[in-house]
């Protein structure tokens, strides 16, 4: 009766990964603004192969005009899914290429290392701003580049020191809105932009900078340190997780941890 269907290795190994991909995106999507779109296009290239196997020639040929033409727009559309899915894959090669020493040494993926004098900078900068109320975002860069962020904001390239980040974020300062970008040791720019991703999981008391904290920090490597300007609270952010500091010690052994990584 099945005689006409002929399956090799080839076609379930190409099922699996097709269906690996179709989750992957469905995980990805789930919750944004995107996801409904998704959906829609999906069930039309499922209507299209329907199409097909009917051999409805006009239904069929139609159906693949509009998938075709669609993916300029699907990637206008996905722009931000798309680059944060290559974010994602991107980091997850350049995490395991930093644990073999040959490919570290050939492809350069050594994090940024920072001195322990700049770690107490850091510190106290957000000690006093803490104090003061003075909103804050500081992104400590590890292998993955985000240029892509630094591009946004203001070359600085100096050496980490307190009295510069409490003046960089200082209310009248013209370089206090955005986030400070740290690297190699060094502040390499302020005023930065950050992408923010919907996320219904963070609580509705956390503003824009806590947002952008966890986005960067899920799209990439780095880490994130937030001082809020309505509470006076430090965060420390990895990996898409807020983690209230209840003291500058605290700060400073996320800050050490961060780097061993």
């Amino acid at each position: 009766m099945f005689e006409f269907i002929n399956i090799s290795i080839a076609d379930v190994v190409d099922v699996l990964l097709v269906a690996i991909i179709i989750y992957q995106l469905f995980r990805m999507l789930r919750g944004t603004a995107a996801f409904s779109v998704f959906l829609a296009i999906i069930s039309l290239y499922f209507l299209n192969l329907l199409m097909l196997v009917l051999k409805m020639k006009l239904m069929s040929n139609i159906l693949s005009q509009i998938l075709g033409v669609g993916m300029v727009a699907i990637i206008i559309i996905f722009q931000q899914e798309i680059r944060r899915y290559l974010l994602h894959f991107g980091n997850a090669i350049s995490a395991k290429m930093s644990h073999h020493v040959m490919l570290r040494q050939l492809f350069n993926t050594n994090s940024s290392r920072i001195k322990k004098s700049s770690i107490d900078e850091i510190s106290m900068a957000c000690k006093s701003m803490s104090n003061t109320r003075t909103g804050a975002l500081i992104i400590l860069t590890h292998s993955a580049s985000i240029d892509f962020v630094i591009e946004t904001g203001d070359i600085i390239d100096a050496a980490i020191h307190r009295r510069l980040i409490e003046n960089l974020f200082f209310k009248n300062s013209p370089l206090h809105d955005g986030a400070m970008v740290i690297a190699s040791d060094r502040i390499i720019a302020a005023r930065c932009t950050l992408p923010i991703i919907e996320n219904p999981d963070i609580p509705p008391q956390f503003g824009l900078r806590h947002r952008a904290a966890v986005s960067i920090t899920k799209d990439t490597d780095a880490d994130a340190i937030v001082v809020s300007e309505e509470t006076g609270n430090i965060s420390f952010v990895t990996n898409g997780e807020l983690n209230i500091c209840t003291s500058i010690s605290q700060l400073r052994l996320y800050i050490e941890n961060a780097y061993r990584k």
